[in-house]
Formats: structure tokens, C-alpha cells, sequence
């Protein structure tokens, strides 16, 4: 892979222009639409299920400060410190995110992982289910709102499912034109909904003053033990206050880590720990508030304002949910993790805004099905934190490969960090596996059947590589052969290209041997996709002469980079190699790809593979080539 070089290790630097360009504020309110929308929309419903599986119902005073302590605390040990202190020194190249972690870990460790890789995989896997859940249990919970609206809530309730699909509906089907027009909108109305989130607890801390206990620790491990088993339970619900604590790390490459340290400070954090504290008053107050502490918080005068900023929030919250799925997909192609997908790019200036049509399509009829087999938010939200959980843990563990092989750290720091946070990540995965029977089955499915897709095209791809390989004739040899044995030569450019440039291309023996010529100019082409983000032109383009018939090219993408080749084929002016694009060949090798259950893979996964296979998008759209300069040769292969 390109560019061995160490990722930046500085807490502050960032490796984007458009950091600079930006204004520091106007980054930091960009983030609070992105970064913090689905933990800014936790509070309509985590204090109510902590609460709701408490002893009692959530009633007696130690159960109310039990939970706002264990809230206040998660958002403390798990978003602060482990996200914003440490996981975000942790930046591939100023990117963040599990696919980037993954990367970041293979280059420190200077070869490929298996275990590195696998950890990868289920932590993308485990981002995906996650991606279906949030946006169904986030406009959910703010719709359900409409149950209490005063004096209207009986007659409202029947809305609340429909609504909750028109809207989430709506949302999918504008992804096609782009979000750019309306995404400087995204964090001044979020950073309105954290003002109006602090003003909301404010108000009601009053209530009971006493709440204020409830920032001490010892209140949450009082209330565990007085619970017991089902004080383990419970942490699965107050899990779901930091659930999108990992799009801090994860986005960290769109804003940088500055402003979305400073927005999480100044105001994320302490617009939440009000909220919840404001929410503990008023069930202390009013126990029967417990229900649906959040909506009863709010005064009658301002409800129908507060509930539509709460829904505008949830559907940004799903947007940016959305939006991370799509940019997951493009590092999983890149990184060889999926077949290639249509990846349309939505906006001209910039880069992150992509339109991904099948993965769109699959969310859209996973978050419908959730809410048909659901129905509230509540059942939702037993399904919710496993996911989460699960990608988190990943995380802690590829960061200890960082934190030893990287920053080169004595063996017991790397374990003190990894042992201390991954404590904290198991308590919690624990906690959420026992709500498998609730419906945190559900993810665990989905992520396991995207490991398996994820496993069998890489293993697939591999195998299929390696019968090439053995089959085909290398270059070298091929091109003193044909020096012996000369062909008929034909004016004009020749690219074929091959992910083996060792090897003489598939396409190119077809064209000698059913053709019987060869092409003045011949260019083995090789793309290659870096475990940096985004590579600069200066590196893009790398040229190696075999002899004066052949010449090998190698085109290097960072993961979260678009192949396109007649734009990048265009660098090679400057190296020397010209050529008219409008008068050259592109040369595919087309595989016909046959299962067989005695080499390989089991039959099933061969099954599955060649159906990857045949719905990848055609290579000519992916890399951006001119249609009627392609010829395609094709094979038979069995995997």
C-alpha cells in the first residue's frame, strides 16, 4: 500500500484545507448538526426506559439519582474521556471512524492483520445495523410526542406510526438531490435544540433541588447494587444517553478535532447533564412524570415549537446517520471489503457529499420494517444499544494496536487503556446482550449477515486472484516472447487493467490470442487504494517501464477518495507518458465465475460471492471510463 508514513499524532493538527478556510466557530457549529445530532436526541428517551426497568417503576428518590449519576457518568468516562481525550488522537490522516482505525492499525503494525482486519469488519458491520436503528428510534421517539400534548393526546396518538414513516420515508427519497443546499442549516437549529435542552432542565432543577446529588458517583453504584441483577439491566438503558458518542471520533475528518472538542465542552456536554438533571427534578416531584419525563417537562405555552425543533432534530440526527453510512460504504469498496457499488457524488465543491442508491434503498426498508415490527420507541430502544456497544468495543480494541505499535508505548499502558475503557464497554455489552429476547437479536443478525457478506467477498476476491495468478503468464516472460514471436501491431494506446501488474492481464492474452495483435503503446494499469485517507496528485501517479512494448501504471486513491481514471491518467503528462484518451483502449477482463464445492469456499458462500459478483457496478462507470473506448474479454473461473 502507498504512503507508510505515520499518521499525524499532534491533538490538534488537521489535515484538511478546508479547516483553514473555515472559520474555527463556523466548524463548531457545523459539528453540532452532524457530530452530536444522535446524542442531542438522547434525552427524549433514555431517562424514561432507565426509570422504566428500575425497581418499582422508577419511583423512590435513589432510583432517579441512581440513574441521572449513571448518565451524567457515562457521558463523562465514555464520551469525554475515552472519545475526546484519547480515541480522537487516534486520526487516520485527520479521519476517524472504525474503517479508518482499522487502516491506521495495519500500517502501524507494517502488514496485514487477520485479527486487525476481522475487528474492522464487525465493527462496520455493527455501524450498518446501527444506521437502520437510529433514524427508526429517533423520529419515533420525537412523534411519540404527540401523545402528550395537553388536552390532545388520545385523539393525536393514532399519527404517531404513520407520521413516523411518511417523514422517515421523505427523508430517504430526497438523499438523491444532496443535502449540501440545507446542510448549513443542520447546526444552527441543533445548536438551538441543545439551548432549548440546557433552558428545559434550568427550569425544572428548581423542582427539587436535591438533584443536584445526583452528579455524585457513589448515588449510580448505590443504586446498581441496591438493584441487583436488575441494576445490570438498567445499564443497558442508560446506555442509550451516549449512543453516536463514536461520530465524534468518526466525523472528527469533516470539521476536525478542535471545534468538536470545544462544541462538545462549551455546549453539548452541559446542555445534556442539565436536561437529565432538570428530568430527575421533576420525576422526584412528580413520580407519575417518569413515563415521559422529557415532553413533560415542557410548558404548555411553547410545546407545539419544542416538539417540531424535536423532531427537526431527530431527522437531522438521521441524516447524519445516513450520510455516515454512505461515506462507510465508499471506505469499505475502496478497502475491498464490498463489491464496487454506484457511488454518486451529490455536490461539485464538496467531497463528503455522496449518494449511495442501494445502500439508501436497504436502510429505508430496514427502518420501515423496524417500525412496523416495533411500533414504539420503547421496543426500539431494547434493540438499539447493542450495536452501538459492539462498534465501541471494536474500537477500544484496534486502539490498543495504536497505542502500542504507533505512539510505541510501553505493553502496559497499551493494556492499562484497553483494560480500563473495554471494562467499561463489556459492563455494557453485557448489559445489552440480556435484551436479546427484547429485540437486540436484531442487530446482532443484521451485522452478523454483513460480516459474512463483507468475509466471503474478501475471501472470495482473494481466491479468485490467486487461480489468475496461477493461470496467467508473467509480464516479463510475455514480453520476450513476443519480442521473439513479434504480432501484428496495431496504432494507438492499449490499457488493461489488472489488480496483479506482475502478471500479464487476462485481457491482454485474450486479445493476443484471439486477435493476434498487440497495440503500439501497451499500459498495465493498477489501481490502488492507500490506508490514508486522501492522496495528493504529486503521489497519485507512479510509472514503471517493463520495455519499449509495456509499461506499468499504478493510480493510488485514499480510502474516501472516487476512482477517476481518465482525470488521473491525465497527471501523466507531467511524467512523460502521453497519450489521447479519446483515441486509446481500455481493456477489461470480464470473469464468469463457476461454484464448485470441492476448491475454495463452501458451496453456499461460492453462492453468495458470485451474486456480489454479478450486482457490482460495471467497472467502466465506478472508474469513470469513457463507454465507447472499452472492449471487454471474458473467462470462465471456478471459485
Amino acid at each position: 500500500m502507498a504512503d507508510p508514513a505515520d499518521a499525524p499524532r499532534g491533538a490538534g493538527e488537521e489535515s484538511h484545507s478546508a479547516h483553514k478556510k473555515e472559520g474555527f466557530w463556523a466548524l463548531a457549529l457545523g459539528s453540532v448538526g452532524v457530530v452530536f445530532g444522535d446524542i442531542g436526541t438522547s434525552p427524549l428517551y433514555a431517562m424514561r426506559e432507565a426509570l422504566a426497568h428500575s425497581r418499582g417503576g422508577g419511583t423512590d428518590e435513589l432510583a432517579v439519582l441512581g440513574v441521572v449519576s449513571l448518565v451524567t457518568w457515562a457521558l463523562i468516562l465514555i464520551v469525554t474521556i475515552k472519545y475526546v481525550v484519547f480515541l480522537m488522537r487516534a486520526d487516520n490522516k485527520g479521519e476517524g471512524g472504525t474503517l479508518a482505525l482499522m487502516a491506521l492499525a495495519q500500517r502501524s503494525l507494517g502488514r496485514r492483520s487477520r485479527a486487525v482486519f476481522i475487528l474492522g469488519v464487525v465493527g462496520a458491520s455493527l455501524f450498518y445495523a446501527d444506521g437502520v436503528i437510529t433514524p427508526a428510534v429517533s423520529v419515533l421517539g420525537s412523534i411519540e410526542g404527540l401523545k402528550e400534548v395537553p388536552g390532545m393526546g388520545d385523539r393525536l396518538a393514532p399519527l404517531v406510526l404513520p407520521l413516523s414513516a411518511a417523514i422517515l420515508i421523505a427523508l430517504f427519497m430526497v438523499q438523491s438531490r444532496g443535502t449540501a443546499s440545507v446542510a448549513r442549516l443542520f447546526g444552527p437549529i441543533t445548536a438551538i435544540w441543545f439551548v432549548t435542552l440546557g433552558a428545559l432542565g434550568l427550569l425544572h432543577i428548581g423542582d427539587d433541588p436535591s438533584i443536584i446529588r445526583g452528579l455524585l458517583p457513589h448515588y449510580g453504584v448505590m443504586f446498581l447494587f441496591s438493584n441487583g441483577l436488575l441494576g445490570f439491566v438498567i445499564l443497558g438503558s442508560v446506555f442509550l444517553a451516549v449512543t453516536g458518542a463514536e461520530a465524534l471520533y468518526a466525523d472528527m475528518g469533516h470539521f476536525g478535532k478542535k471545534p468538536i472538542r470545544t462544541a462538545w465542552v462549551l455546549l453539548v456536554l452541559p446542555a445534556l447533564v442539565l436536561n437529565y438533571l432538570g428530568q430527575g427534578a421533576l420525576v422526584l416531584d412528580n413520580p407519575l412524570a417518569r413515563e415521559n419525563p422529557f415532553f413533560q417537562m415542557i410548558p404548555e405555552a411553547i410545546y407545539w415549537p419544542v416538539w417540531l425543533l424535536s423532531v427537526a432534530a431527530t431527522v437531522i440526527a438521521s441524516q447524519a446517520v445516513i450520510t455516515g453510512a454512505f461515506s462507510m460504504t465508499q471506505q469499505a469498496v475502496q478497502l475491498g471489503l464490498l463489491p464496487r457499488i454506484d457511488i454518486r457524488r451529490t455536490s461539485e465543491t464538496q467531497a463528503g457529499q455522496i449518494f449511495v442508491p442501494q445502500v439508501n434503498t436497504y436502510l429505508l426498508i430496514g427502518v420501515l420494517v423496524l417500525l412496523v415490527m416495533f411500533q414504539t420507541s420503547s421496543g426500539l430502544a431494547a434493540a438499539y444499544g447493542i450495536a452501538v456497544t459492539g462498534a465501541m468495543f471494536v474500537d477500544t480494541l484496534l486502539f490498543f494496536v495504536i497505542i502500542r505499535y504507533m505512539w510505541k508505548r510501553p505493553l502496559w499502558q497499551a493494556l492499562a487503556a484497553v483494560i480500563g475503557f473495554g471494562a467499561i464497554d463489556v459492563v455494557f455489552l453485557g448489559s445489552n446482550l440480556l435484551k436479546i429476547p427484547q429485540g437486540a437479536w436484531l442487530p446482532l443478525v443484521m451485522g452478523g449477515a454483513l460480516v459474512v457478506i463483507m468475509w466471503t467477498w474478501n475471501r472470495g476476491a482473494e481466491i479468485l486472484s490467486e487461480k489468475t495468478r496461477r493461470d496467467s503468464v508473467p509480464l516479463i516472460e510475455l514480453s520476450e516472447i513476443l519480442r521473439a514471436r513479434a504480432p501484428h501491431r496495431a496504432p494507438g494506446t492499449a490499457i488493461f487493467l489488472t489488480s496483479d501488474p506482475d502478471m500479464a492481464p487476462v485481457a491482454l492474452m485474450h486479445n493476443l490470442k484471439h486477435n493476434k495483435v498487440l497495440h503500439e503503446k501497451n499500459i498495465v494499469l493498477t489501481v490502488l487504494t492507500a490506508e490514508t485517507p486522501r492522496v495528493k496528485d504529486d503521489d497519485r501517479i507512479r510509472i514503471e517501464p517493463v520495455n519499449d512494448d509495456f509499461k506499468r501504471v499504478f493510480i493510488t486513491y485514499g480510502f474516501m477518495e472516487s476512482p477517476n481514471l481518465p482525470k488521473a491518467l491525465g497527471l501523466c503528462r507531467k511524467l512523460g507518458l502521453k497519450f489521447d484518451i479519446m483515441a486509446t483502449s481500455f481493456f477489461l477482463g470480464r470473469r464468469s465465475i463457476v461454484p464448485s464445492a470441492q476448491s475454495g469456499m463452501p458451496l453456499w458462500q461460492d453462492k453468495v460471492f458470485i451474486f456480489l459478483m454479478k450486482n457490482a457496478a460495471n467497472p467502466t462507470d465506478f472508474y469513470k471510463i469513457p463507454p465507447g473506448r472499452v472492449v471487454e474479454l471474458g473467462t470462465q473461473v471456478t471459485v
